[in-house]
Order: C-alpha cells, then structure tokens, then sequence
C-alpha cells in the first residue's frame, strides 16, 4: 500500500516530471511470472527511477548499508528503503550473502521482479566493469528469464558523493529477455555461472555506449580512491 502511494501519487508524480524518463523496450517486461531485471549501474537513483515506468512492483537489492543506520534517521531510512521496494544484500561474501540472494530467491519464486546490478556496485567513472556470478546462480535457482536494462545519464543528475540530484533528463533501455535455461541443473558449474554472468554483461554493454572493462567495479573504486590519497598527501 506504501509502495503504490509513493509511486503514483506522493514522488512518483513529482520525479516523473523532473527527470521526464524517455524508455525503449518496455514491452520486453512479461506481464506476468518472475524474471530478473539486470542494469548497470551508475547512480544511487537508478532503483527508484527505474520503477516509475513499470507497471509491476519490482524488489531491488541495495547494500545493507542503507539499513543498518542508528537513532531515528537509521529507523526512518530503513522503513523508507523497505517500504520502496529495497531488499538488503550482505556483499561480505559467505553465508551472509547467501541469506540475501535466498530472500531475492523467494521473491521470484513468488513471481515477482527483482533489479540486480551484477557489478555489484556503482561504477565509478561511467564504465561498465565485469559482473558478479551471483546473478547468475540466481537465474539457474529461479529458472527465470533475465531482462537487460541500461540507465542512461543517471550519473550526471546524481554522481557519486552529491546528496541531492540536479534537474536533468534520463533515459532506460530494456532489452529482449535472455534464456538459459540450457543450463539448468548445471549450478554447482563455476564456469557455467561465468559464462552467464559474462552474457549478461555483453548484452548490457551492446545496449549502451559504455566502455567495458573487465575488471570488478569495487577494485576499480579501490584504485580511484587510493590515487586521491595519494594525491591529497602530497598537497
């Protein structure tokens, strides 16, 4: 009830005339049955741009970070992030993460639409780095289509470390759903988990005009933030 209220009529309305979103292939969504949106990922406002278009609820899973806060601003961000649609996902590795990836799996096993940016974070320069296998096993536990998606400019209305968007317009790009089902039973396989990540990755790449670089995004983070170390220090 919360979600349709935000959506159609208390930030919806209001986000939908500031950023006035230009879509393609929104007929690519089913109108029904589980499936896993995969986007790239280049702003903290592609999860709640994305859903102003759909017509179906989509669950995305955001870091646990943006749950975990204290006193009553952590209590609110939590209930708000929840209340949009936000799951939260454990990136430690282990046990944790697999917790996080069962919740998601429960979702679409129910039927529902889940976004997932297999980079795992967001990129810090525009590019698109290599994806993380775990939507892979999640397409093979599923047994759900994979529906690409490219948002396109999020990054100048919000970059990194901006708290606030600017007034701007943005795009998104739907591609066709993507079959694997050739490679059901075949989980434990870790090349096979590869082999889908890295498809799902072309496909993205082929949707937009990013450079791909075949790298993960947070090693990527890593080295971008230690240069400016460095450079601070010798200030």
């Amino acid at each position: 009830m919360i979600y349709w209220l935000l959506r159609h009529w208390i930030v919806g309305p209001y986000m939908t005339r500031v950023f006035r979103p230009w879509v393609v292939g929104l007929d690519n969504l089913p109108e029904s049955g589980g499936a896993i949106i995969a986007g790239n990922h280049l702003s903290v406002i592609d999860s709640f741009l994305m859903p102003l278009v759909l017509q179906r609820r989509v669950y995305f899973l955001a870091k646990s970070d943006y749950f975990n806060g204290k006193g009553v601003k952590g209590r609110l961000l939590r209930w708000f992030f929840l209340a949009v649609g936000q799951l939260p996902m454990d990136r430690s590795g282990g046990e944790k993460s697999s917790q996080s990836l069962n919740a998601a799996l429960e979702h679409l096993q129910g039927g529902q639409l889940i976004g997932i940016y297999p980079e795992g974070t967001r990129s810090p320069d525009g590019k698109l780095y290599r994806g993380r296998t775990g939507v892979a096993r999640m397409v093979l536990d599923a047994r759900v289509p994979v529906i690409p998606c490219v948002m396109v400019d999020t990054e100048k209305i919000m970059p990194i470390g901006r708290r606030l968007p600017r007034v701007g317009r943005i795009g998104m790009i739907f591609g066709e759903p993507i079959d694997f089902s050739r490679y059901y039973n075949l989980e434990g396989d870790r090349f096979v988990l590869r082999s889908i990540t890295d498809e799902i990755m072309v496909t993205i790449n082929r949707l937009s005009d990013q450079e791909y670089v075949d790298v993960y995004a947070s090693s990527a983070k890593a080295r971008v933030e230690a240069e400016r170390k460095a450079l601070a220090a010798r200030r």
